[in-house]
């Protein structure tokens, strides 16, 4: 089996190749820290599956999503992420990706996921799948980000990580007037005042992620 990694940081590209790699027969055979640095593998290799993280330089994982699907379709695609299951698997899974695993779990369950894409299949974790379970029978209540479009919710997270309306228009590469066009809507669906509301309900939530040092940073 010949896997391909996109990952931005290299301890975490390397865990990933050892775990793999254990299987018997497994190959990492390409990583890359963004898409951009992954394209030319794509367009070159073959690969059984991708394992793909959300959070990337110059894109998130649900662009990057479309991205893949572009260059080569129908290849497996499992989301492996900081992130919490309940954020962002349904937005995944609707963009395209196989599988969502959260980097908590242990190895032996990437492993298992890996398997189950590269055999044709998808991939949740049990706890994903009674979550799913319960908003396809109407019985979850839906929290108000869920109603954000897939650009409105990166939004809110670059606004709730501190990040100004000029540094993410920068990011996204759309005009500051744009970005507070997205801001206007996102405030209105959320029910927020204001940046510190939103900021305080995506802690609360845990849509964006605290590494070490203080700041927050986005995770979606």
């Amino acid at each position: 089996m010949n896997i391909l990694v996109i990952d931005d940081h290299p301890v975490v590209r390397q865990g990933i190749r050892q775990i793999l790699e254990s299987e018997e027969g497994w190959r990492v055979t390409a990583e890359a820290p963004s898409i951009l640095d992954a394209l030319p593998f794509l367009r070159g290799g073959k690969f059984d599956v991708l394992v793909l993280d959300i959070n990337l330089p110059g894109s998130n994982g649900l662009e990057a999503l479309a991205d893949v699907q572009r260059e080569v379709p129908g290849l497996p695609v499992l989301i492996f992420s900081i992130h919490s299951e309940e954020h962002l698997a349904m937005r995944a899974l609707k963009n395209g990706a196989r599988g969502f695993l959260n980097k908590e779990h242990a190895p032996e369950e990437l492993v298992r996921a890996v398997r189950r894409l590269a055999a044709g299949g998808s991939y949740v974790s049990p706890r994903l799948a009674e979550w799913l379970a319960l908003e396809v029978s109407g019985r979850r209540q839906s929290l108000p980000h869920e109603s954000l479009s897939d650009r409105e919710y990166q939004v809110m997270c670059l606004i709730a990580s501190g990040k100004t309306v000029s540094q993410i228009a920068e990011v996204l590469h759309r005009s500051p007037n744009t970005i507070s066009t997205y801001r206007a809507r996102i405030l209105a669906k959320m029910g927020a005042r204001n940046n510190a509301e939103l900021t305080l309900y995506a802690i609360n939530n845990r849509l964006i992620a605290s590494p070490p040092g203080g700041s927050f940073g986005p995770s979606c």
